[in-house]
Order: C-alpha cells, then structure tokens, then sequence
C-alpha cells in the first residue's frame, strides 16, 4: 500500500477514456472533510496565488477536481505542491464530450471532491457538455448542499453565474456588440446551468483589459434589461485580477496595484424608474444614456492581500474602491465619468437559522416553513436534482403531494448565505 500511495504521489497517473482523459497527483485514498463555502473568479491570465490559497484552504486538506475541455494537467503539481497548502489529491478530467460528462468515473470524482476548478478554453464547451445532465447537477449540489469551494479562469469565470455568455456562436468584440446588441454571436444563457449564491442575476466577463471588453459586458446588461424589464448585474475582472467570494457575499479582489493597473468592476443598471436603453434594437447601435448614469460601477484595485472589496449582499457596500457612471450616447463608445452610489441598493434582513422551522418532519402531502423573511427556497432530491424552487416570504406551505417517498434537502437562501436541512417524507 505504501508503495502504491508513493508512485501516485511522484508519477501522476494519466488514464484516457471514452470522452475524458484523468491526470492524477497525490494520494489514491479518497478523504472526506468539512469544507467552507466560497466562490473564486479570475480574469483569465496567470493564476494570482493568495486568491487560489483562499479558495484551497476552503477545501480543508481535502480533494480537488480540475475540469477542462482542452489541455493537460498544468494545474496538478501547481494546487497540489505549489502554493504550501495542504490538499489530498489534485486530479484533472479533460471533458470532451457529453459521454465523457457523464462517464461514472468522472461522476464519481465530482461528487467526493473537496474543491471543483473550471480551467480556461471555450466555455460554450463547458454548455454543452455538462449542462442539463447528471455533471450538472453535482456541480450544482457541490456548491448549495455541500457548501464547498468553486472557481474557474476566464471561461470557467465566464459560466459560473445566473445569465451567462454561453458563446455559442463564438467570441463577440465591444465594437461589434455596441453596433447591434442583437448580433447573432450574443448568446445568453438565463439562470438555466450552475446555481452559484450571488450570481443568480449576474453576468461575467473576463480579460476585461486586453481586449477591451467594457462596451461588451455593458452591452449584455442593456440587453438583459430590455429583455426581462429588470435591473441588470454585471461582475467583470482584468485579466491578472481575482475575485474571492465568501459566504456572506463580500467580494474581496486580488491584484498587483498600484504596481499594475489591475481592477475589477461591480456594475448595476441604474436605480432610476427608466433604467432600460433608450435605444437596443436589431441592427442599430446601443443607446444607454440616462442621465450619463446609466450603468453604476464600483472599480475596486486589487492588491496582493486581497484587502478591497465590494458587498454583494447589498450591491453597495465595498472598501478601497470607486464609484463612476457608465454610459453610451454616442454609437461604439462607453463614456465613463466619475459617479456616486446607487439610492435603490438590494437590501437585506437579518436573520436568525434558528428562527426558521420546516414543519411537518416526516411529512406527507405538505410541508410549511416559516420565519423565511425574503428568501429563494430550493428542494433537492436525494440525487441532487432540483426538484422545487420559488422565492418566499415569512409563511410558505408547499404541496408534496407529488413527491416520492424519501430523504430532500431543503435549501434556503436569504441574502446569498444558504441554510440547508434534510426531510424525510413517508
């Protein structure tokens, strides 16, 4: 044993199969611990090593899974020798196919890991091959029920919230995008693939300075906004910056400032009753004026500790950083100007888990929660699939009369932090 578990640690083990090749470093014997929930978001470039040891400490000496659709086991040695924090295993699964999603093996390596990783490439890769299957639905249950870390670089960055740009007709430049926010390359996905706390109603980007891609990601909100009539969220990174996410929505951004300009950029349409384009048509340019406050931004430098950040549980809370006013009147061009906070932040409640109750339990034909305030509830299978969602307020009773006998989770979330209980219903 001892001579297997050292050859797994020196040589990692490269196994290739239908649809999936593993690489794997560390040790054969899989471990189980308590992990701290947390969300990492890079720019796209060179990993920045306090952010990645934020999110592995999360991870608690456990196991971690790195998901690509391209590459090799770059990331191996990196997170499990590189950084000086302890972890079992390290092991990459290059998915090329659905079949290879869904391959019981790569399942099985999911579902046990301590910390899931998405690596760069085409993130329209990543849509096609995990979402709407059993990949799916472990990635999702990994972050709400088991409370464990999750990130990704520049594609894995670009999937991980509500209203995603799925590129799926390929990549789309500022320019292009402002010249007709409905060109055919703006590809949207709506709260449809990864659960993620916070990021319900946020859209990413990456490489947000090299290329340019302001007028892109201003682009989607405006486009969001006219679709839904509802206020648009947008999160976006320079490319050497990260953003670290913890449990209570404070976002805390990793860089090299002053010695780089590196920033990351918090933007919310605007309070104002009109917040939506005065102009987003087919084929004409945006126009998103509003006063020269059509987008609200909060430009945060990100230093080597991580010391600035922005509150998403209010969208108005932050430290080290900026406010400005984002706009475009003149066709191609986003014109930005120093701002203030907005007057309309999300506001939340507090809260007390203990106030909350599920009754009856077991259950039958219903059940009631109570002491909800403003909430998402969400109730699992015991398979992890999202079975019932609705959003809550102090008193819900919800019909189960449809449900099978067994064991549910329940998954409350209330301002982003998420209280889980297991039910059993005769």
């Amino acid at each position: 044993m001892k001579e297997k578990l050292l050859f797994a640690l020196l040589f990692p083990l490269s196994i290739i199969a239908q649809g999936y090749t593993s690489y794997f470093t560390g040790n054969t014997n899989n471990v189980t611990r308590t992990t701290t929930a947390g969300l990492c978001l890079m720019g796209g470039a060179t990993e920045h090593d306090n952010a990645m040891r934020w999110l592995l400490e999360r991870a608690n000496g456990g196991d971690v899974v790195v998901l690509r659709s391209s590459g090799g086991n770059g990331y191996n040695d990196y997170l499990y020798s590189g950084l000086g924090v302890n972890v079992n295993s390290v092991e990459t699964l290059v998915i090329t196919s659905i079949a290879g999603a869904t391959n019981p093996y790569v399942l099985d390596k999911v579902a046990h890991a301590e910390m899931i990783w998405f690596a760069g490439g085409d993130q329209y890769n990543y849509v096609s091959y995990f979402k709407d299957n059993a990949l799916e639905d472990l990635i999702n249950q990994h972050v709400n029920l088991k409370l464990a870390p999750i990130g990704g670089t520049s594609a894995g960055m670009a999937i991980l919230c509500g209203k995603y740009f799925s590129a799926q007709n390929g990549s789309v430049t500022s320019a292009e995008a402002l010249s007709n926010p409905y060109n055919s390359n703006i590809t949207l996905g709506n709260n449809d693939f990864l659960n993620i706390p916070f990021m319900e109603n946020v859209t990413t980007d990456t490489h947000f300075d090299s290329p340019d891609r302001k007028g892109r990601l201003t682009t989607f909100l405006g486009r969001i906004a006219t679709d839904t009539n509802l206020r648009s969220f947008g999160v976006a990174s320079n490319e050497y910056v990260a953003i670290c996410i913890d449990a209570t929505g404070k976002a805390s951004v990793f860089g090299d400032y002053p010695n780089y300009q590196e920033f990351a950029y918090f933007l919310q349409s605007s309070c104002q009753p009109e917040f939506v384009p005065e102009a987003c048509q087919s084929g004409l340019p945006l126009i998103w004026n509003r006063g020269g406050e059509a987008v609200k931004v909060y430009k945060v430098p990100g230093t080597m500790n991580g010391t600035n950040y922005f509150q998403l549980s209010d969208w108005q809370s932050g430290f080290g950083g900026s406010w400005e006013h984002w706009s475009v009147s003149n066709p191609g061009n986003v014109a930005q100007t120093a701002g203030t906070s907005p007057i309309c932040a999300l506001r939340t409640e507090e809260f007390t888990t203990s106030e909350i109750s599920i009754t009856p339990v077991p259950f039958d034909n219903q059940i009631t929660i109570e002491g909800l305030q403003k909430s998402i509830i969400k109730i699992y299978d015991s398979n992890a699939k999202l079975i019932f969602e609705k959003e809550g307020s102090q008193k819900e009773t919800i019909n189960t009369v449809s449900f099978p006998s067994g064991v549910y989770v329940v998954a409350i979330n209330i301002a982003g932090r998420i209280i889980t209980k297991k039910i059993i219903k005769h």
